[in-house]
């Protein structure tokens, strides 16, 4: 868990950083919105009706509930993504420095000074070899089981962060889904309650409920499932590469027997 909380603390002491991203990513899902309604809204003001800004007709179809709710998963997928991505980095799993170092170390036969490096080290690499070598005195293989065990557990809880990606990618347009049903019924209550013909602008509150709601949830699933897949294969290519690494680099005691290392 100490990785988990170092990158947390990195991600804190960037905080200003993140929110500004955070506030970008919002501001462009904004901006592709606007596109489109900007022509329509132009063309209503042209037309003799009054004109109304992009931001607040959709801030008004959407309403403060599910401007709320598409806002703070927009903000919780950028932090998650710049946490995975500050975790998914070749020096936090694989850093080149401790195999330099603990070839070196091992080449000279100083095999108590390669242990506390490694286990010195935080990286990802480095509880997978500090985890085999403090299983080494009981044998060979049993240092290997111990570097398993480690790796499993290291790996699991990338995936773990990982997977919040994945869920808001689900779950985004699932409740644009609801928007979208929630502003047809609003429409079509609309038309059952009117006594006469019902007006165009009522009518065309639920259903812009329903399009934007849609749009926007689309608009937030799609990047959070691409980065998710991004940085899953990016995550299963460096853990790959810890296991043949590892077990490369203890290798180099499997001749020696129990107590020499």
């Amino acid at each position: 868990m100490n990785q988990f909380w170092m990158t947390v603390s990195r991600v804190k002491n960037n905080h200003r950083a993140l929110w500004f991203a955070g506030l970008t990513c919002v501001a462009m899902c904004v901006l592709t919105l606007a596109d489109p309604a900007m022509a329509l809204a132009q063309e209503e003001g042209s037309s003799g009706g009054q004109e109304q800004s992009v931001l607040a007709w959709v801030m008004e179809a959407m309403g403060i509930t599910y401007s709320a709710i598409f806002l703070a998963l927009s903000f919780v997928l950028v932090a998650l993504f710049v946490m995975n991505l500050l975790s998914a980095r070749r020096e936090n799993i694989l850093p080149l420095h401790l195999v330099e170092g603990f070839e070196a170390h091992v080449k000279e036969k100083r095999y108590q000074d390669a242990y506390e490096l490694a286990k010195s080290d935080d990286s990802f690499l480095g509880r997978v070899l500090s985890a085999g070598l403090a299983r080494l005195s009981s044998g060979y293989s049993h240092a290997i089981e111990g570097m398993q065990e480690v790796g499993e557990e290291e790996n699991m809880k990338l995936e773990h962060r990982l997977s919040y990606m994945a869920l808001i990618g689900t779950i985004s347009p699932m409740i644009g889904l609801f928007g979208t049903v929630h502003g047809m019924i609003s429409s079509f209550q609309t038309i059952a309650t009117s006594g006469a013909t019902p007006k165009a602008e009522d009518l065309a509150k639920g259903i812009s409920t329903a399009l934007f709601t849609t749009l926007v949830g689309l608009a937030v699933a799609i990047p959070a499932i691409a980065a998710y897949n991004i940085l899953k294969n990016r995550v299963a290519r460096l853990v790959l590469e810890v296991g043949i690494m590892s077990e490369s680099l203890m290798s180099r005691f499997q001749k020696l027997g129990p107590g020499k290392q």
